[in-house]
């Protein structure tokens, strides 16, 4: 019986095993390969022609002395991660707050709200490509036959624009799975604490502020953690709608990143050791902010 036993027990270990082993294979293959790949080159200057050249940290030096394009392609990511942050997250929480209180048709608007998330961003970027181009986009017909534009605005020509329209497709992309994650945490609220809040003569605003958003602070910090690093890796909105444009104004950290990698507005060639360098400082740079913003924000966890 306990030979039985042990052998029942040794076959769960090996489950268990194979069960993990596609995860594992992933992870080293598409993680930790190519940090490993990038420590190589970091060091040198490699273009695939030819025999790299060790330059040691000088391309460390290049990237924060020298390459203004990537201070300012980091300056459009902070700009569109912040404004993401002020603008998502309360169009998110107020809608799962209105949808949770059982409206008429409430469940046909989580299916509407949560729809734009089962697109592919670069599907997205090009509709709303279309959607505002410059000649022929319904926006800017719409615009002009209802008299608040006297001709055709090409919202792509300047970064001011081109910046905000890249952020207003982000947010109409991605607030739906942040909609969900609130509904899940208002749903898990108990009743009773509304209850007796109303029996003590609190308003709608009061229940609001004082009982929803504490209850909510776990999962606030888990979605503005999660917002704030999805829109520091964005890139391929950007390459499908911007590309950079104009001038690589609205370049942002990562196109600027892979453009090194890929060849295609890269100063003509393929930077390998360079564009490590920059990846390493870039990961550097989120890594600093999560353990910051967690650290920060300790006392979110233990509201319950």
């Amino acid at each position: 019986m306990f030979t039985k036993k042990r052998a029942d027990l040794k076959g769960n270990k090996y489950q268990e095993f194979f069960m993990l082993l596609p995860f594992v294979i992933g992870f080293v293959t598409f993680t930790v390969y190519p940090v490993l790949w990038a420590l190589r080159w970091v060091f040198y200057d490699y273009s695939v022609f030819g025999e790299p050249y060790f330059l040691g940290l000088d391309n460390f030096a290049r990237a924060f002395f020298r390459d203004k394009e990537f201070w300012r392609s980091m300056s459009n990511t902070f700009y569109l991660a912040f404004m993401k942050l002020i603008i998502e997250i309360p169009l998110a929480l107020v809608i799962a707050y209105f949808v949770n209180n059982k409206v008429k048709g409430s469940s046909v608007l989580r299916v509407i709200y949560f729809f734009p998330t089962v697109f592919s961003m670069a599907v997205v970027g090009l509709i709303f490509t279309i959607l505002f181009s410059a000649y022929n986009g319904i926006v800017n017909s719409v615009l002009v036959n209802i008299g608040l534009l006297e001709q055709n605005f090409n919202f792509f020509g300047s970064r001011f624009s081109a910046l905000n329209i890249v952020l207003l497709v982000s947010i109409w992309a991605t607030f739906g799975i942040n909609m969900i994650y609130f509904l899940m945490g208002l749903q898990n609220i108990p009743n009773e604490l509304y209850e007796c809040a109303i029996l003590d003569g609190a308003s709608g605003r009061q229940q609001f502020f004082n009982i929803t958003i504490p209850l909510l602070a776990p999962v606030m910090q888990m979605v503005v953690m999660l917002s704030v690093l999805g829109t520091m890796r964005i890139n391929d909105v950007v390459l499908v709608m911007t590309n950079g444009q104009p001038g690589g104004t609205t370049e942002v950290a990562m196109t600027h990143i892979l453009k090194l990698f890929f060849n295609f507005g890269a100063a003509g060639m393929r930077q390998y050791g360079y564009g490590s360098a920059l990846a390493i400082i870039m990961g550097i740079i989120l890594a600093v902010m999560t353990i910051s913003y967690l650290r920060m924000s300790k006392r979110m966890k233990s509201v319950y």
